[in-house]
């Protein structure tokens, strides 16, 4: 992975516990599928990494979506959003160490308002093929997910 959300959502994801799911909910399409929530197969940690590097660049370019990871077993989910915000429920020490461990410091979002969201033309292949990456269980969204 070769860009920082990509590799801090990856980071915090392996302080849980194996299997993982996947959501990734599609708010705002660009003819690649309906909105929705789409949730993945369970996902090995290397089955994880393998996804974050391979759709790095849309991962990190576009707002069309949020996507989330979850380990039924630690019980905890992490999220990261369209305003590229990452939030962490469960083990929030080993969240802590491995933020500090990369740089964090303690202290609030910064959101720029007004702020703009890009759902960009040349980020639609990688869409495409990131919905077809696994066998996706659909559902609509709730509205609470949607812009």
């Amino acid at each position: 992975m070769s860009h920082d959300g990509a590799d801090v959502f990856y980071s915090l994801a392996a302080c849980l516990a194996e299997p993982f799911f996947l959501l990734y909910v599609l708010h705002t399409p660009r003819g690649e599928a309906e909105a929705g929530r789409y949730q993945s197969p369970e996902l090995s940690r290397d089955d994880l990494r393998r996804f974050l590097t391979r759709f790095d660049t849309l991962l990190v370019a576009d707002a069309r979506f949020d996507l989330w990871v979850h380990s039924p077993q630690s019980n905890a989910t992490v999220v990261w959003d369209r305003h590229d915000l990452v939030y962490a429920y469960g083990p929030l020490g080993d969240y802590e160490r491995v933020l500090r461990a990369r740089g964090f410091v303690e202290g609030g979002p910064d959101v720029p308002s007004p702020h703009v969201h890009h759902y960009r033309a040349e980020c639609d292949n990688d869409a495409r093929a990131l919905l077809s990456a696994f066998r996706w269980i659909h559902s609509p969204l709730r509205p609470g997910d949607e812009q």
